[in-house]
């Protein structure tokens, strides 16, 4: 008998995990019959603000399968995503958002694929259209995909979701990199396990308002290019060199000018945009050194990814457990 472990991280999901634990429910009963398989739903409560907490306690009273682990504040998204990889003990282990824009039918796919294709130890999912994303989000995404396609040397598939299935062993390999600074898309690429992309059309949320803003994005995408990239830190140097180039040549054109036609003091307001913007290219290269120097920083200190305030595992998780130890 299989085991799954689906791991859903959450914050402040308080109207959406009541329909998502009735969708995943349909496809435990489908599989069960089908395959025999066991399933534990492993909700990680990001430091929530609402009824998260409360809504799944209750849950886990009426679900043998609810398990959840709750944070003692809000660490983000890849830390709960570290956090239910880190407490997965099944065979195969699901990522899958709370807010059902990631279709859960789509487990038993996965699944068949996994025990059917043996050169793949992991089934994902992409969105194939970005229908009612706004446009300007969408634009930002696009081209996100296409600079790290360019600058970095691990493939991050365009429209890919953390939305997907692996096995025991690619999930080993992942909680073997315990970097503080993650970028789970790029770690998933990096261990270079075998996958296999299902698209799927993008779905609205099922409740609730997404919490991601445009500048949580911006910062995520930031996140990802110095994670899996170098290629700011040598593009900052290209940049100097050009500068110091064309200073030169500007020296030598005033220095040949005040030759020709005499030294005429003029210009004033030109000079000092020009010094503003040189100046304001310095910032930007020691900016993106900052950026790498500050996740070097991050590393040395070697905090824990997250601090758990409370944890109830299922009945089916503990027997589980028993049996492998």
């Amino acid at each position: 008998m299989d085991t799954i472990t689906v791991v859903v991280p959450c914050y402040n999901e308080e109207e959406t995990i009541p329909l998502f634990i009735n969708e995943i429910e349909k496809v435990y009963s489908a599989m069960h019959e089908k395959y025999d398989i066991e399933m534990e739903y492993l909700f990680v409560d990001d430091g929530s603000k609402d009824k998260t907490l409360k809504v799944l306690e209750e849950a886990a009273q009426n679900n043998p399968r609810v398990s959840y682990i709750t944070f003692s504040r809000n660490f983000g998204k890849e830390a709960a995503m570290y956090a239910g990889l880190e407490n997965a003990d099944a065979d195969y282990t699901v990522i899958i958002d709370a807010d059902l824009q990631d279709p859960p039918e789509l487990i038993e796919e996965m699944y068949s694929i996994l025990k059917n294709e043996e050169q793949y130890d992991c089934v994902a999912s992409r969105r194939f259209t970005r229908t009612g994303e706004p446009p300007i989000r969408s634009w930002f995404a696009k081209m996100f995909y296409r600079i790290m396609a360019q600058i970095s040397k691990t493939e991050i598939v365009d429209g890919a979701r953390d939305f997907r299935m692996m096995s025991r062993r690619m999930v080993d390999a992942i909680m073997s990199l315990a970097e503080c600074n993650r970028f789970s898309k790029g770690i998933f690429s990096w261990v270079g396990f075998e996958t296999k992309w299902l698209e799927f059309e993008n779905r609205e949320r099922a409740g609730g308002q997404t919490k991601w803003s445009f500048w949580g994005l911006l910062i995520y995408a930031i996140d990802g290019v110095v994670a899996f990239s170098t290629a700011p830190l040598a593009i900052s140097s290209i940049i100097g060199i050009i500068f110091c180039i064309l200073s030169f040549v500007g020296v030598c054109f005033v220095f040949v000018r005040a030759l020709l036609f005499g030294d005429k003091v003029a210009g004033w307001p030109s000079l000092a945009c020009i010094m503003c913007f040189i100046a304001g290219i310095q910032l930007f290269c020691n900016g993106i050194s900052g950026i790498y120097l500050s996740k070097t920083y991050t590393e040395t200190k070697r905090r824990p990814q997250y601090i758990t305030k409370k944890i109830h595992r299922a009945e089916s998780a503990e027997k589980r457990t028993d049996s492998i130890q």
